[in-house]
């Protein structure tokens, strides 16, 4: 994740918590889209709850 794309997310309006789980889904969702949906889920419950982790 770069900082302009953060900077950039930011300068719209969206909150920088909101910005970087968008930023780190948009890395994600090809792999996700690959795995059975169970482990798709799973992996975006893990994402979701390090991010709250490292932001909050």
């Amino acid at each position: 994740m770069s900082e302009e794309q953060l900077f950039y997310l930011q300068s719209r309006g969206m909150p920088e918590d909101e910005a970087m789980a968008m930023i780190v889904r948009g890395f994600i969702e090809p792999i996700a889209k690959e795995l059975p949906m169970e482990y798709a889920l799973e992996l975006n419950k893990l994402i979701e709850m390090q991010m709250e982790g490292a932001v909050g």
